[in-house]
């Protein structure tokens, strides 16, 4: 009877491995048509009505004055299409019948970028755009993207399941703005925002840490709260009282030597705080989160509570204090809508940007830079809407608008392929404290 039981475990322990390994397939399968599809729709589309004869240019001088002349980029259009839309078609082919495995996320990235530079392309054919300007808008909407991923990233790994970063980040853009209109300091509004986003990250923490709430449920809860809270607030008060939603902006800083490099000086050092803030933390919180014991317990506790708990971590406190730190980081992407971009509140600012930086976080497995890099696409893919509105490409703006969104959707519902999530995320554990 015993080695009848043992066989029986192997058996479905054996089951389950094929289970997994034909989940994994279909995965991969899916992102290679994914991939294919999109080579096929670059090449159909962006190659129709293109001539041979077409150019596109692409100007490489930076926004300011620079000693280096950088000649502009000019790239024949029908052959760059048709040359990224086959690299596309080939990656995909690659990936539907043998598969990039552990890489299938940075190919699908690489394949995006490849089809979105082929609209760039297109979109050029016997036009000009500034390139360095383009990038340089680029990064500056990935700011709150990357931020908030980095919230998502310390919660979840200490088994926070926080989809209430939007809320978060509209909470601290409304607190920041009215701080800062009243104070007349914009230090003041930052750290306001910092502790608005942080008390109200810990009442997430409160619900899904001693009450055991679904911790969905509760950062929707918080979503919902912060989206009718602020719109109350905007139309009631900043409405009839202006003064109070009028806010100086953060200055950008150019680091003298490094802002006048051709192309790299007017994007990444010639910012504002926030944009230096945001790689600062990239670097901090991955060297914390791997290189730290703080990161080690932190992790421990979102992959196996129950053994940190054995070896005597407080389970409960390291939860608060990386649902806390989130907080803050996504009161810092909140405070950058309004301190470091519009200068004033607008109702539902956010538009979405919390749940992009959760589809961030996901695309780049849970891992600073993974984010870093996931936001990057994004906000490219949001820069696109400004920059091809000039160019009048004939395609409606609300169709321009849509693509960071049908992105966020797709790699949420997993098309992305297995990513590995901390074990113990969205797990509750512990009694109260």
């Amino acid at each position: 009877m015993k080695g009848e039981t043992l066989k029986t475990v192997e058996k479905k322990n054996h089951s389950n491995e094929e289970l997994d390994y034909i989940a994994e397939r279909g995965r991969y399968k899916t992102i290679g048509i994914i991939v294919i599809l999109l080579g096929i729709v670059s090449f159909a589309f962006f190659t129709h009505g293109t001539q041979m004869s077409q150019v596109s240019t692409f100007g490489l001088g930076s926004l300011g004055s620079i000693s280096i002349t950088v000649p502009d980029l000019v790239v024949p259009s029908f052959v760059s299409i048709a040359l990224l839309s086959i690299l596309c078609i080939l990656i995909g082919i690659y990936q539907l019948v043998k598969g990039f495995r552990k890489r299938s996320n940075l190919m699908l990235g690489i394949s995006i970028l490849l089809f979105i530079t082929a609209f760039l392309i297109w979109a050029t054919r016997d036009k000009s755009t500034n390139l360095t300007g383009m990038l340089r808008l680029s990064a500056v909407q990935a700011i709150p993207l990357v931020l908030g991923a980095l919230s998502g990233i310390l919660s979840e790994r200490s088994g926070i399941v926080n989809i209430a970063i939007e809320g978060l980040m509209l909470v601290s853009a409304l607190v920041s703005v009215i701080v800062s209109s009243v104070t007349n300091n914009i230090y003041l509004g930052l750290i306001s925002a910092l502790l608005a986003s942080g008390v109200l990250a810990l009442v997430h923490g409160y619900l899904s840490i001693h009450f055991k709430v679904d911790q969905i449920i509760s950062g929707m809860v918080i979503n919902i709260f912060a989206a009718g809270i602020t719109g109350f607030i905007s139309i009631k008060f900043l409405v009839e009282n202006p003064n109070l939603n009028q806010t100086a902006l953060f200055p950008n800083y150019a680091i003298l030597g490094l802002s006048t490099i051709p192309i790299l000086g007017p994007i990444f050092f010639n910012q504002n705080i926030f944009f230096y803030a945001t790689i600062v933390l990239i670097f901090v919180i991955h060297f914390a989160l791997y290189y730290t014991p703080w990161g080690l317990r932190t992790r421990m506790v979102g992959e196996h509570p129950k053994a940190a708990d054995t070896l005597g971590i407080n389970v409960q406190r390291t939860r608060y204090t990386a649902v806390f730190l989130g907080g803050t980081l996504a009161g810092i992407a909140g405070a950058y809508l309004t301190l470091g971009a519009v200068g004033r509140f607008n109702r539902l600012m956010t538009s979405g940007r919390g749940y992009i930086a959760l589809a961030a976080m996901i695309f780049g497995n849970w891992n600073p830079f993974g984010a870093l890099g996931a936001s990057l696409i994004f906000g490219f893919a949001s820069s696109l809407e400004s920059k091809l509105s000039i160019l009048q490409v004939p395609i409606p703006s609300q169709i321009l608008l849509m693509a960071p969104y049908i992105a966020t959707m797709i790699i949420l519902v997993g098309v992305i392929g297995k990513v590995t999530s901390p074990a113990a995320d969205g797990q509750p554990y512990g009694g109260e404290e």
